[in-house]
């Protein structure tokens, strides 16, 4: 997926069409999903988990099971989950079993990675998005959730048309009020992009048109390599701008999944990256996520060349918990 580093943008051009936005009280609005449960939900059925499993004599297992499989992450959600209501219902259902607190991605935007090219694809239309993303919400249902919003979504803007542009805010504002009417358990970040690609005002007015103001916050960093440090500076520049210019603020979440040493300047399958912070609350932001799962690949690119956006490689695996 398109995880550009690259120098800050200049200020975009007000969007054409604007969306509503009608605030609410987050805290109020949706129930804590965090005193709810006893820590996150570890995936047993994970990428790197599975590899462990199916390969216990590698060297590599006892490094990869520790250090990744062992860890609370995120799991995915597109156009290849098949059933959305049974494949979050039952994802969801296998956290609250044990009283963990789950965290899902949902990324299936029409057009999505619309720079990147490598995780193409998405609902076939607007209106499939909508049925989707509110099959979605209705899935997890009063149970506890974190869910993070279509990473991507509101960076790739000078990829797209205005007419894409219009949709999309528009698709992302109902997909926010899903959450906020059918999973009232569930704590929904927009995904705002990360420090190098678009700068702190124009992301803010992006989040507020694509309606954060009806969400619990924004998600940084996904699936990039940007430190703690310069997402909490970031992230404080977002929420202040949508406190200056919007009259209201918002919380951030933090994806240090790759993030311990810094970005190199590339997105994709860079060398010389090592797994961040472990899921946590706190640490500069609302909470430190683990939202891409550490191994699976950008796509056919350094040093995941020849594979597929997803594809969990075990060799980046394993020299990601060294950063080598």
């Amino acid at each position: 997926m398109k995880r550009p580093a690259r120098p800050l943008l200049a200020l975009a051009a007000t969007l054409a069409v604007a969306v509503p936005t009608i605030l609410f009280n987050s805290s109020a609005a949706h129930a804590d999903p965090v005193s709810q449960t006893s820590g996150f939900y570890v995936n047993p059925y994970s990428s790197p988990a599975s590899w462990v499993a199916a390969n216990p004599g590698d060297g590599r297992a006892n490094a990869i099971r520790t250090e990744i499989a062992q860890k609370p992450m995120a799991s995915w959600f597109g156009n290849w989950s098949g059933n959305i209501t049974s494949a979050v219902g039952n994802y969801v259902a296998a956290a609250d079993a044990v009283d963990k607190l789950p965290l899902l991605v949902a990324y299936n935007l029409p057009g999505r990675d619309a720079c990147g090219g490598h995780s193409g694809g998405g609902a076939g239309s607007v209106a499939a998005y909508d049925a989707w993303i509110a099959a979605f919400a209705s899935a997890i249902g009063n149970r506890p959730a974190v869910v993070v919003l279509e990473p991507d979504s509101l960076g790739d803007f000078n990829c797209m048309t205005q007419q894409q542009i219009n949709d999309r805010v528009g698709m992302l504002s109902r997909a926010v009020n899903q959450f906020r009417s059918r999973a009232q358990h569930t704590w929904a970040y927009l995904d705002a992009g990360n420090p190098g690609w678009v700068d702190a005002r124009t992301m803010a007015r992006r989040l507020n048109t694509a309606g954060v103001g009806n969400a619990r916050g924004f998600a940084l960093n996904v699936s990039n390599y940007f430190t703690t440090g310069e997402n909490t500076n970031y992230g404080n520049q977002v929420a202040s701008t949508l406190r200056n210019e919007f009259g209201y603020s918002k919380p951030f979440v933090i994806d240090t999944s790759r993030n311990r040493n810094g970005s190199n300047g590339q997105w994709c399958n860079p060398a010389g990256r090592r797994i961040g912070t472990p899921t946590q609350l706190g640490g500069g932001a609302e909470m430190l996520l683990w939202l891409k799962t550490p191994g699976e690949s950008d796509g056919n690119c350094g040093v995941g060349g020849g594979s597929s956006a997803g594809q969990f490689l075990p060799e980046v695996a394993y020299k990601l918990v060294y950063g080598y």
